[in-house]
């Protein structure tokens, strides 16, 4: 696995040595962010804060990061994937652009006084309903900027409940994997 776009294009990040967490392909992160760069108008991930839920290895933070973004919080809940993805963070120098949170993404709780985010990655395990449960609780708990870009993976032909006020821009399939480009509320801001 690597960063396969912006700064860190090539860099190859620590991958699990377990089936424990399934990191986004190569092939469909690339995929992924050439959507968002030139498929969904006025994206922006230049200067944009990011959430990475269900992070794994960091693989989607990261690439957002290295394709501009200013900052990235990782949510992860597992301590085999919050190491590789702080070896990932350290091995790149982005400490000081990154933090790591041990939380439940399905149970987020208020964003309270923190500047909300304008991207959220959310790539849950397949098929235990864990991405609806998410989006809920990114909405409830005010996480997300007006204009938010959310991406979604999930199995293919999994049904996907979607709170208000989110929609779907667009939805593309690669093998068994279904991502859905989501936009929290109105236009897209940085």
């Amino acid at each position: 696995m690597r960063i396969v776009g912006g700064s860190l294009r090539g860099r190859v990040l620590v991958a699990p040595s377990n089936d424990a967490v399934r990191p986004t392909s190569d092939r469909v992160r690339q995929s992924v962010f050439n959507i968002l760069e030139h498929g969904i108008e006025g994206v922006a991930l230049d200067g944009a804060r990011v959430l990475d839920l269900f992070s794994g290895t960091g693989a989607l933070g990261l690439e957002a990061v290295s394709r501009g973004a200013r900052y990235c919080l990782f949510i992860e809940q597992d301590a085999t994937a919050r190491a590789l993805i702080r070896r990932n963070v350290e091995t790149f120098a982005l400490t000081g652009m990154t933090r790591i949170w041990r939380r439940d993404a399905t149970d987020l709780g208020p964003a309270g006084n923190m500047e909300a985010f304008s991207f959220a990655f959310l790539d849950p395990p397949y098929g235990q309903g864990l991405g609806d449960r998410a989006l809920a609780s990114l909405t409830a708990g005010k996480w997300l900027a007006e204009g938010a870009v959310i991406v979604l993976e999930e199995r293919t032909g999994t049904d996907v409940t979607l709170p208000e006020p989110i929609v779907e821009l667009d939805r593309r399939t690669w093998g068994d994997t279904d991502v859905r480009f989501l936009r929290y509320g109105g236009s897209v801001g940085g």
